[in-house]
């Protein structure tokens, strides 16, 4: 059998406060969505004979209607082709509570031609030539053995057996520290082939297990040179093969300014060359190492976002020279920016994220015009 495997769409991630002008939404969250719905026309278009999803397709345990709509949509096409679809949770996108209800729980109640494994326990699905054994997402690392030993135990005699599961295992270096890992031994996935969501880099873990990677680069540390996409798997020679997607939004770490020693000027004329050359709409970063701190206060920051006007995105990142441990000052976020990102990053479970956002963002004002 052919299976088309999608990992980590994080539906709903928002961070860097740009908007898209045309609809409004953030602009990395509307990213995200186009990564993923790339990715299930690409696994449709290789014509598997299932399709899996393995986790964090939603960024939370409470998506937004919006993120949701996108799920269900691309669930419905992929009913529409007439291919069974499997489906675990992920460390985001499983509560942190039980009881509290599962986002996947609606898309089964709807979709139920399909298999759902979101109900914190081991899952068996048996298709033609095929037996799936879902691990979702569990609340501690005793509950994820229990499961995978669960899973050992189910294995057939008879039909390939397919371990799906969603933890960080030992072997492979971490890249971040992440909400809820768990972290487990790679002995402990028994099975003849094993399909693993969590990482956000295509890797094969070892003969028979591999990590399918996520379907957009979030940040840096998921090492955006790397190619995002689909992994296809053949359960008869048991071999796997990563489809990557194209046409996403470059993530761009320019040539680092050994500013040791530069003047004023010759620090300026740098940064705008390397501000000219980023890609168009690229998020990109500039490391200046060694700068002198009074050279990096007068850089003409207007002139840098006139240089760097075809970026989404572009931050400086200095590195002083003299100072023993740097501090972080000032760059060309705002404020209301940092605050954005903060709230993303928190967990905010039962509280009303947009609420506490732009609560933030009504005392960032009202302070600034006290200052003024």
């Amino acid at each position: 059998m052919k299976v088309a495997a999608i990992g980590d769409a994080h539906l709903g991630r928002s961070y860097l406060n740009v908007v898209d002008g045309a609809t409004g939404v953030n602009q990395r969250e509307l990213d995200f969505e186009r990564s993923f719905e790339a990715a299930v026309d690409l696994a449709l278009a290789q014509e598997p004979d299932v399709v899996v999803w393995l986790g964090d397709i939603f960024d939370h345990p409470r998506p937004t209607y919006r993120s949701f709509r996108v799920a269900q949509r691309a669930l419905t096409r992929i009913r529409d082709h007439g291919l069974p679809c499997v489906v675990i949770t992920g460390n985001h996108d499983t509560p942190r509570l039980p009881g509290t209800g599962s986002p996947y729980s609606p898309l089964a109640d709807t979709f139920r031609e399909f298999h759902f494994a979101h109900r914190l326990a081991y899952e068996r699905f048996d298709l033609d030539g095929l037996v799936i054994h879902a691990v979702p997402q569990m609340l501690t690392v005793e509950a994820t053995l229990d499961g995978l030993a669960e899973a050992d135990r189910q294995r057939s005699g008879d039909k390939t057996n397919l371990l799906l599961t969603h933890p960080r295992i030992t072997t492979v270096q971490p890249r971040y520290n992440d909400i809820n890992e768990i972290e487990i031994d790679d002995g402990a996935l028994k099975s003849d082939l094993v399909l693993l969501g969590h990482y956000h880099v295509h890797q094969r873990v070892r003969p028979g297990v591999w990590y399918a990677g996520s379907t957009d680069s979030f940040t840096f540390a998921d090492d955006p040179d790397e190619p995002k996409g689909i992994l296809m798997l053949d359960t008869d020679s048991g071999t796997a093969q990563h489809v990557p997607l194209i046409g996403q939004r470059p993530l761009v770490t320019l040539d680092t300014i050994q500013a040791l020693g530069l003047s004023p000027r010759d620090l300026s004329d740098l940064v705008l060359q390397r501000a000219s050359d980023i890609p168009e709409g690229a998020v990109a970063r500039l490391y200046l190492d060694g700068v002198d701190p009074e050279a990096y206060r007068l850089l003409d920051i207007e002139a840098v976002r006139a240089a760097s006007a075809s970026a989404m995105l572009f931050k400086l990142e200095p590195q002083f020279s003299g100072i023993v441990m740097n501090v972080e000052l000032p760059d060309m976020d705002s404020m209301p920016s940092r605050w954005e990102r903060y709230v993303t990053d928190q967990d905010l479970t039962g509280f009303d994220r947009d609420r506490i956002r732009d609560l933030g963002r009504e005392y960032l004002a009202a302070a600034v015009e006290v200052a003024d």
